[in-house]
C-alpha cells in the first residue's frame, strides 16, 4: 500500500483527480515549461484530447507552484458543463471564494465586503466534512461581477494562477462578445497568469490563432501527446514490486496499444489490476480487468445511448465495429451496414464528434472510449 499525506492510500493507480507528485507520471519537461510560462507571465494554450492527461498536468505544476511561492494562489476550473457568461462568473467567484476560506477565514470576510452584492452559501463537504462557500450572483450582475473579480485579482497583492479547462466552450455561449471581455480585464491583471486548456483542437485555434479574435496572438501554446510507453511502464511496475509483485512488459505493452495509451482508460485497467492481481502475467488477466471495468459501466453505457437519434446509435455501433473507419461517408461503409444517405451519416457523425464519443485519429474515426466500444460491440 502507498501512502497518501501520512494515511494508507489503497490503490496507488489514481484515474480522476489529482493526489500527488509521487502518484503522477512522468510529464517532467511539460511540467518544466508550464510553471516556466506562468512564472515569467507567459499566459498558455494547452490543447490535447480529452483523458489524455490535461487537468493531471495542470494541478502538478500548481502542487509544484504552492511548493516553490508559499503566497501563490492557485485557481482551477472546469467550465465544460457552463452553458453561458452567469454560469462562468458563478463558477469562477465560488473557486475564488473557497480559495480565499481554504487560507484564512478573515479573508473570507473582505472579499465578502469587497462583493457587496455577493450573498455566500456556507455548508460542509459531504465527503470531508471540511468547510465550503459557494456565492450566488444574480444574472443581470454577471458582467458588473466579472469586473470586480478582476479588480479584487489585480489588488490582492498576490501571485494568481488560474487554469481555465475546456476553455472552448465558451465559444457557445449566447453572449456576444464574451471573448473580448475577458481579454480586457486579464491583459491589465499584470499578477495573474493563465492556462487555457481544451480538447477541441478546432474551435481552441479559432479562439488563439485567427487574427480577428481578441486572444489572437496573446498566449503561447502547448500540445500533449500520450506519455512514453517505456516510463509509464516502468511507474506503473514499481507499484507493483512494491507490493512483492509483478507486471509483466509484454502484457502492458499488449495493454498500451490496445487502449492507444490513452492516460485515464490506462489508470482505469491498472487499478483493477493492481486490486485483483498480485503477479500480472498473461493477457487474460487483461481481459478479464477490461470486462468487469466495460461491466461496471454498463448502467452508464445505456444512459447515454438513449439520448442519441437511432441514425447517430447506428453510426456509432457501425464504427465501433469497425475499430477504425477511414471514410465513413464512403459507399462501402454505408453500405455494410445499411445506414442511411452520406449526409445523414456526416450529420451523425458531427454530433458524436461533438460529444467526444467519436474522434478523428491517423488511422481514421473511431470511438473515443475504447470500453464503450467493446460495449457497443456486444449490442
Amino acid at each position: 500500500m502507498a501512502k497518501k499525506n501520512g494515511e494508507t492510500l489503497q490503490n496507488p493507480f489514481i484515474y480522476q483527480g489529482f493526489v500527488s507528485p509521487e502518484y503522477f507520471c512522468d510529464r517532467i519537461v511539460e511540467t518544466e515549461e508550464l510553471i516556466a510560462n506562468l512564472q515569467n507571465g507567459r499566459n498558455t494554450v494547452l490543447i490535447s484530447p480529452r483523458r489524455i492527461g490535461k487537468t493531471g498536468l495542470i494541478k502538478n505544476a500548481f502542487w509544484q507552484l504552492k511548493s516553490k511561492e508559499k503566497d501563490a494562489v492557485c485557481i482551477y476550473i472546469d467550465i465544460f458543463a457552463t452553458k453561458n457568461q452567469h454560469d462562468f462568473v458563478q463558477l469562477l467567484g465560488n473557486a475564488i471564494a473557497q480559495d480565499v476560506l481554504s487560507r484564512e477565514q478573515k479573508a473570507l470576510k473582505r472579499l465578502l465586503e469587497f462583493f457587496g452584492s455577493w450573498r455566500p452559501v456556507f455548508s460542509a463537504d459531504p465527503m470531508t466534512g471540511l468547510p465550503t462557500v459557494s456565492v450566488s450572483i444574480e444574472p443581470s450582475q454577471s458582467a458588473m461581477s466579472l469586473k470586480t473579480i478582476f479588480d479584487y485579482l489585480r489588488t490582492s497583492g498576490r501571485q494568481i494562477y488560474i487554469a481555465i479547462d475546456e476553455f472552448q466552450q465558451i465559444t457557445k455561449y449566447p453572449e456576444e462578445g464574451i471573448e473580448a471581455l475577458l481579454r480586457s480585464h486579464i491583459q491589465f491583471v499584470p499578477n495573474a497568469h493563465f492556462v487555457f486548456s481544451g480538447s477541441k483542437r478546432h474551435l481552441m485555434a479559432q479562439i488563439f490563432s485567427s487574427g480577428d479574435r481578441p486572444f489572437y496572438q496573446s498566449t503561447v501554446s502547448m500540445g500533449l501527446e500520450p506519455l512514453h510507453e517505456e516510463i509509464y511502464y516502468d511507474f506503473a511496475r514499481r507499484f507493483f514490486e512494491a507490493k512483492k509483485g509483478s507486471l509483466s512488459k509484454d502484457v502492458f505493452h499488449y495493454m498500451y496499444q490496445r487502449l492507444n495509451g490513452i492516460t485515464r482508460s490506462m489508470q482505469l485497467v491498472l487499478n483493477r489490476l493492481y486490486e485483483t492481481e498480485k503477479n500480472v502475467r498473461s493477457e487474460a488477466q487483461l481481459r478479464e480487468a477490461i470486462a468487469h471495468i466495460v461491466s461496471r459501466y454498463t448502467v452508464q453505457y445505456e444512459e447515454l445511448v438513449t439520448f442519441l437519434t437511432d441514425n447517430q446509435l447506428s453510426v456509432l455501433k457501425a464504427i465501433a465495429k469497425e475499430n477504425f473507419v477511414e471514410s465513413p461517408m464512403g459507399s462501402e461503409f454505408i453500405r455494410k451496414y445499411d445506414l442511411p444517405s452520406s449526409s445523414s451519416v456526416k450529420t451523425a457523425l458531427d454530433v458524436l464528434t461533438d460529444k467526444d464519443l467519436v474522434s478523428r485519429t491517423p488511422k481514421g474515426y473511431a470511438v473515443y472510449d475504447h470500453f464503450l466500444e467493446l460495449w457497443l460491440k456486444r449490442l
